[in-house]
């Protein structure tokens, strides 16, 4: 985009104080970056947008861009290169905007385990304790078939392996094991 400036009048030329005449020939003008927020905001925006991911970080984005090259205005000596200002501010921001992400990724905490309440602890402990009471009543054959079947997760084969033992004799021992395990927790509760 091409675009015409009026020729800049010497102070002496219209009774002036130089200072002012200085700041108006310098940087970009107000009205120049309200003209340029106008013709290239959706393009800027979408620049932001192949570069975030989020509508709503590329506004942010891009606001930010025209908020800081309005107020680095005077030092844009140049007006015509303030789009190229803008472009480059918001490919600056869009990397800081992403580096923040990231980083705050890696700061996150990582989620604590799902605990349970002080009250579910204090049954489970109860109920632990019932259950060891109501185990230590059964006969010893059946505490060891129920321990290493259910706790040690072994297979009826591998109990019967390690108390020498037939397969049907696991399977008696534990079914008579169960029944009176049930009984014993059913009369404490």
């Amino acid at each position: 985009m091409t675009t015409s400036f009026p020729a800049v009048r010497r102070p002496a030329e219209r009774g002036e104080d130089v200072r002012t005449a200085e700041a108006a020939s310098e940087g970009t003008s107000v009205d120049l970056l309200t003209e340029t927020y106008r013709a290239h905001y959706r393009s800027l925006l979408g620049l932001a947008a192949l570069l975030l991911d989020d509508t709503a970080s590329c506004e942010d984005v891009v606001q930010e861009a025209f908020i800081r090259v309005h107020a680095a205005r005077r030092r844009v000596r140049e007006p015509e290169k303030t789009l190229a200002y803008l472009r480059q501010t918001v490919v600056n921001l869009s990397r800081s905007a992403l580096r923040r992400r990231i980083l705050g990724l890696r700061l996150l905490p990582k989620p604590m385990p799902d605990m349970a309440s002080a009250e579910e602890g204090a049954y489970e402990a109860l109920e632990r304790d019932q259950l060891k009471a109501a185990m230590r009543g059964l006969q010893r054959r059946q505490r060891e078939v129920l321990v290493l079947r259910y706790f040690a997760d072994m297979t009826e084969a591998q109990v019967a392996e390690t108390l020498g033992i037939s397969v049907g004799s696991v399977k008696a021992y534990g079914s008579r094991g169960l029944a009176a395990l049930r009984t014993r927790m059913e009369a404490q509760a």
